[in-house]
């Protein structure tokens, strides 16, 4: 691991990042999603990454199963796609991690040491092209929030209800802080990915045990708080801490909720119920609010601008740790949501805000790259994604036209029987999407899944999983144009005294 230490060190300046000789340094980045913390709409398997881990045992028996995953780890992520990140302009990367790779929920508080053995090498790759990483826990032991991102099987977040996990995390970030503490280029710990406590009372004394642990034996790098409810509410953190950053995850509604119009109608499935201090304009709705809603660049901005209102005041950086669009293979509506990612780059530029795109690559949704269609990968899984796709199985980028006679009277029916009901963390219509097509239909494909890898053997494996190399992929062309736009085109990213982003 590279352990110099230089003039490279980020550090907090006001509203400003700067590196260790003084220079402003704007994050711009992206998110190596999908990798080591996996995602079902990313890589292409139904349900969570446990759930496919143990579908592809099943088939394969445990040992060919981690050479299956292995190879997976080890084809993603190469130098390649490092050259291509630091062509596009990027001066930085979040890397998204599962507990699970570092630790064993029959072995907790046992560190695993061959868990680091890709993060290291994601991280020494990057600095060799000039790019910062931004170490992520995606998902913490008990999931922080409800939702598959965090490898949950559930729709209960059941981090804040058992100390037990809260103590597990406070020792994995003190071990990873350790790892890293004099790694200049590792600028900083991102260590509780969308936090949803539904209580709101935990989630500020928790980030203060963490911002303790880590500072006990890492007294340097920057710490980026996710807020609360999914990165949107901030009012539960202590701005006044030293290098502190807090994150907003701006994703805008048109750009993923299926037949969003934009400019036009979007229709809304996030609702909450708010405390009288709560306003609304964070993308969700309150109760009373109608559902469907206009949006236009206006509007995006001032979605943007709630969303980071508590830096403002506070006169902390921006930085938006997360945002993208579906792209469909409609061309209109392609079209239309490349034009709304463009007035989101226009809002970062405009008020100097930190950034980074999620994610590198997937199987053709939302990334600059993405697995080639012809390639054995796709080939090998497109019995299940045609199903997947049939069920609404994923919430990024699945719709319910298939089945719609299942969920419009379910909706129908909740909404007549029980009005008032408004569940955590986003309400009714939001839960029956999670619970019926993203949980039990998305689960009962698993099987399917595992049966597509039956019998293979080694070679077979490694040769399918090389189609996730860089040179394997496609690019999105558009999207690339406009990521090297918002960064200047270069790549060689310019920061304040002249120097690329990094630069010793």
């Amino acid at each position: 691991m590279t352990t110099e230490r230089g003039g490279n060190l980020l550090r907090v300046d006001g509203q400003r990042f700067v590196n260790g000789r003084g220079a402003e340094v704007r994050l711009r980045g992206i998110g190596l999603a999908g990798w080591l913390n996996m995602e079902n709409w990313i890589t292409g398997y139904p349900a969570h990454e446990q759930g496919q881990r143990d579908a592809v045992a099943s088939v394969l028996g445990p040992e060919r199963a981690r050479f299956f995953f292995d190879r997976f780890l080890e084809h993603f992520f190469t130098d390649a796609d490092a050259a291509f990140i630091a062509s596009l302009g990027l001066n930085s990367v979040r890397i998204p991690i599962t507990y699970r790779h570092l630790e064993s929920d029959a072995r907790p508080f046992e560190i695993i040491e061959d868990g680091f053995r890709h993060l290291d090498r994601a991280i020494d790759v990057l600095a060799r092209h000039g790019i910062y990483s931004i170490i992520d826990l995606h998902t913490l032991p008990g999931w922080q929030n409800h939702d598959w991102h965090c490898d949950n099987p559930t729709h209960t977040a059941q981090f804040w209800q058992h100390r037990h996990f809260q103590d597990r995390t406070l020792h994995l970030w003190r071990i990873i802080a350790q790892r890293y503490q004099h790694n200049d280029w590792v600028a900083g710990y991102n260590p509780l990915n969308e936090p949803s406590d539904p209580t709101g009372e935990l989630v500020g004394p928790f980030s203060q045990e963490l911002i303790e642990v880590i500072r006990e034996v890492d007294p340097s790098h920057i710490i980026f708080l996710d807020g609360n409810r999914y990165g949107n509410d901030f009012d539960v953190f202590d701005a006044s801490t030293p290098n502190v950053v807090f994150s907003a995850h701006d994703y805008a509604p048109p750009g993923y909720m299926p037949g969003g119009q934009y400019p036009g109608i979007t229709h809304l499935t996030h609702v909450w119920t708010p405390t009288d201090e709560d306003t609304h304009s964070y993308g969700v709705l309150r109760p009373t609010d109608p559902r469907d809603q206009y949006f236009d660049r206006d509007t995006v901005r001032a979605m943007f601008d709630k969303r980071t209102d508590f830096m403002r005041r506070t006169g902390t950086p921006v930085w938006v740790g997360e945002f993208n669009v579906v792209f469909t293979g409609d061309p209109r509506v392609d079209e239309m949501r490349l034009r709304l990612l463009g007035d989101q780059f226009e809002n970062y530029e405009s008020t100097n805000s930190s950034w980074a795109f999620w994610p590198l690559k997937d199987v053709g949704l939302c990334a600059p790259m993405y697995v080639d269609p012809e390639s054995a990968w796709m080939r090998r899984l497109e019995p299940v994604l045609r199903r997947k796709a049939k069920f609404g199985a994923d919430a990024w980028g699945g719709t319910h036209d298939a089945i719609r006679h299942v969920m419009g009277p379910l909706k129908e029916l909740f909404a007549t029987e029980f009005p008032l009901y408004q569940p955590e963390p986003f309400g009714a219509e939001f839960l029956i999407n999670r619970l019926v097509p993203q949980i039990l239909f998305a689960e009962a494909l698993l099987p399917e899944f595992g049966e597509l890898f039956r019998d293979m053997d080694e070679t077979a494996i490694d040769e399918m999983m090389q189609s996730f190399r860089f040179e394997n992929c496609r690019p999105r062309e558009p999207l690339i144009e406009l990521l090297r736009k918002a960064t200047g085109g270069g790549a060689a990213q310019q920061i304040g005294d002249g120097e690329p982003a990094g630069a010793p």
